[in-house]
């Protein structure tokens, strides 16, 4: 076999795209992948793992700044954002190791540069310093990503930002706009308002993480009101302008009415994302997209053009890490030939990790009544679970979305303390039908956090036990 040509050749080294070059070597296959610039993508560079660590500092931050008498912390101690920067860098960089053991230890080729793709199966990479190689491959699997979306006329400069470089600056501004309240701006906010940040959050819609269920938002807004944020919701940007030392940023009611003038040191757009496109020869290949400038799959992550299949952000559907992994699983499965099982992107679980922390899958109180169910829910509040009141984390809540018919789970919506690590038992007992009423038979150790969990599910079965 030439060393130029692979069974299987992987466009991006994301979570999707290096999950999916391991699961192929697995079953066999010759791999390479190709990647430009972020091995382990945006999420282990820049993304999730080193917001984790900024957030951990500033979970501490924020004790030794306003909860030192609950917990008896004497004299005087400080947070220094530079040592966060400095940690949360190394923390990406030992994991991003972590990948490139991962790809030796599965003999999957590495190739740095920018994938091309010039014809029916036959990719060229420039590397940089300019030379391009070309490769042949049996099957592609395009795991590009995505960017962030901007608002027309609005230009990235040194003080209007995006995630990615706002995470790469050792230095805070003393305030900042940031536009959008979804995962990565509250996130951010998060961070910046504990490290002395003056922060003002600009949302469109007319509440804050406004994908998730609107309990849920409301809980947040308060918790952010009472963290010093100012939030702006139902208002929209109308322009952007870089001074030089800061930013004017024009904001007006979404609904329409007089705009005002915003000042601040930065701003940082948090709009969402697009699906990362351009560059990579797919108009040559003949990929079909969708309306929305995604490419265009199939529940087997096959697009339109034979041998070509595409995963994650690229793909339009949801864009988490984790959906991007359980998508490069099923496509390198279906490439293998192997039995695999569909997604059910409704049933994903998403996380948030602003304090308090955001947990939820499935579909929403308001979502279920649309889709014709007769909804039941139940919440079961942390000020009523034993665990939370030790760790001095008493907020928040469980909330559980059933059919009233037969008590069948279709979502839960969980604010508080370490809600996250919730998600697998209750995605679990969806996508292995079991009722509220069998989940609440379940023996949860005590003292957890979990018990809020099983308190729920015995509000849907009718017999809430410690409320």
């Amino acid at each position: 076999m030439s060393e130029s040509h692979f069974d299987v050749i992987v466009l991006g080294a994301g979570p999707g795209g290096y999950v999916a070059a391991i699961r192929a070597s697995q079953l066999g296959k010759s791999v390479a992948v190709i990647e430009d610039k972020y091995w382990g993508g945006v999420c282990l560079n820049v993304g999730c793992i080193p917001s984790k660590a900024l957030l951990r500092n500033a979970e501490l931050a924020h004790t030794l700044a306003h909860e030192k008498d609950k917990f008896g912390i004497e004299g005087d101690a400080t947070m220094s954002f530079g040592a966060t920067f400095k940690r949360s860098r190394q923390v990406s960089a030992g994991i991003v190791k972590g990948v490139h053991y991962l790809m030796k230890k599965n003999k999957i080729t590495e190739i740095d540069g920018w994938g091309n793709c010039t014809g029916d199966g036959k990719v060229e990479v420039k590397d940089a310093d300019g030379n391009v190689t070309p490769y042949t491959y049996g099957d592609l699997i395009i795991a590009t990503g995505a960017t962030v979306r901007v608002l027309p006329g609005m230009r990235i400069s040194d003080n209007v930002v995006t995630y990615e470089e706002q995470i790469l600056d050792e230095n805070l501004p003393d305030s900042i706009i940031i536009g959008g309240s979804g995962a990565i701006g509250v996130e951010f906010a998060y961070v910046m308002r504990n490290f002395g940040v003056d922060v003002t959050i600009v949302e469109f819609l007319d509440r804050m993480v406004p994908t998730e269920d609107a309990d849920i938002s409301k809980e947040l807004l308060k918790h952010y009101k009472k963290l010093g944020v100012k939030v702006m919701l139902s208002t929209k940007v109308d322009q952007v302008e870089d001074t030089g030392s800061g930013v004017r940023v024009t904001v007006s009611p979404a609904a329409g009415g007089d705009s005002q003038v915003l000042e601040a040191d930065k701003m940082m757009a948090a709009f969402g994302f697009a699906p990362r496109i351009e560059g990579y020869g797919l108009d040559t290949l003949g990929v079909e997209l969708t309306e929305r400038g995604a490419i265009a799959i199939d529940g087997r992550f096959r697009t339109n053009v034979e041998h070509v299949y595409a995963i994650g952000d690229v793909t339009g559907r949801m864009m988490l890490a984790h959906a991007a992994e359980a998508m490069g699983i099923v496509a390198a499965e279906t490439i293998a030939g192997e039995d695999t099982q569909e997604i059910n992107f409704d049933m994903i679980p998403r996380a948030t990790y602003c304090q308090p922390q955001i947990g939820s899958f499935g579909y929403s109180e308001q979502q279920a009544k649309d889709k014709g169910y007769d909804v039941k829910t139940a919440t079961f509040p942390f000020t009523a679970n034993g665990k939370a009141q030790g760790l001095g984390e008493a907020f928040g809540f469980v909330k559980i979305v059933a059919d009233a018919t037969y008590n069948e789970i279709l979502g839960a919506h969980m604010i508080g303390p370490d809600v996250t690590e919730q998600l697998p038992a209750l995605t679990l007992a969806q996508q292995y039908d079991l009722t509220a009423d069998e989940v609440s038979r379940n023996i949860f150790a005590h003292p957890t956090l979990s018990e809020a969990v099983k308190e729920a599910m015995h509000g849907i079965a009718g017999h809430m036990i410690n409320l």
